[in-house]
């Protein structure tokens, strides 16, 4: 009879823990509520190359560029440019082309440098005259008839320009020399010579050039310019000839 009980009970509390177990609810595993972390965006790359690099002013040089994952791409002093592609430049002086390449990775950059020579100085011959050079160039002899020392109209043109000159240049004196041709005596000639020198003073005078900036001598015949006798070489030494006076 007790093994009986004995048995029973062992049954009765075995059922009530199957039932105790049984009361609570199997509990399913934690979900989490976290997401893969995105993948990172990739970095921007930048290359620049200038083609020459050495040039002389006012050659053209050819910039070529290639980025890659970049939204935006600029070169300074040109501006906005796609992503890759070449262009055409002409510095005037040494210049860095600087490229920059943004996108959603960041920033990358790029420089390429043309160094511009100078042209060669151009070297000129020197076109200064001395003062006796530029006193030939603008001061000119004038011509006679022969036996007289009349002012003729050709003369009067160039005695003109003479003394345009010489009221310019308040600085400059000068010797007016009279000369003949080789006919007649010494003594004539040197006569003749005076009044021809005489003849071209009065009229730079009256247009303006002071009398004591002008000295007046007779050569005759004595220095001619040229020695043939004919009527064109006698032409030559009929003359009222200026020089700088060097006194």
């Amino acid at each position: 009879m007790k093994l009986r009980h004995h048995v029973l009970a062992s049954v009765v509390l075995l059922a009530a823990l199957i039932a105790v177990s049984g009361c609570h609810k199997k509990q399913s595993a934690p979900t989490s509520n976290e997401t893969a972390p995105p993948a990172s965006a990739a970095a921007p790359t930048a290359t620049l190359t200038a083609t020459p690099t050495v040039i002389s002013a006012g050659d053209q040089v050819e910039l070529s560029w290639r980025t890659t994952d970049a939204s935006s791409v600029s070169i300074d002093g040109i501006g906005q440019v796609p992503s890759s592609g070449v262009k055409t430049v002409t510095p005037t002086q040494t210049t860095t082309y600087h490229l920059t390449a943004t996108g959603s990775g960041g920033t990358a950059d790029a420089s390429a440098t043309v160094t511009v020579n100078s042209p060669p100085a151009v070297v000129t011959p020197s076109t200064s005259m001395s003062a006796e050079e530029e006193f030939k160039a603008n001061v000119q002899d004038i011509f006679f008839d022969y036996d007289t020392y009349d002012i003729r109209s050709d003369a009067q043109a160039t005695l003109a320009k003479d003394a345009s000159y010489l009221v310019s240049h308040p600085g400059i004196k000068i010797v007016i020399g009279g000369y003949c041709d080789e006919r007649g005596s010494d003594e004539y000639n040197l006569a003749l010579g005076q009044n021809r020198a005489d003849a071209a003073k009065n009229a730079l005078v009256t247009a303006g050039v002071a009398t004591n900036r002008i000295r007046v001598v007779s050569y005759g015949k004595e220095k001619p310019f040229c020695t043939e006798s004919n009527e064109q070489c006698w032409q030559l030494n009929r003359r009222a000839g200026f020089t700088l006076d060097q006194q």
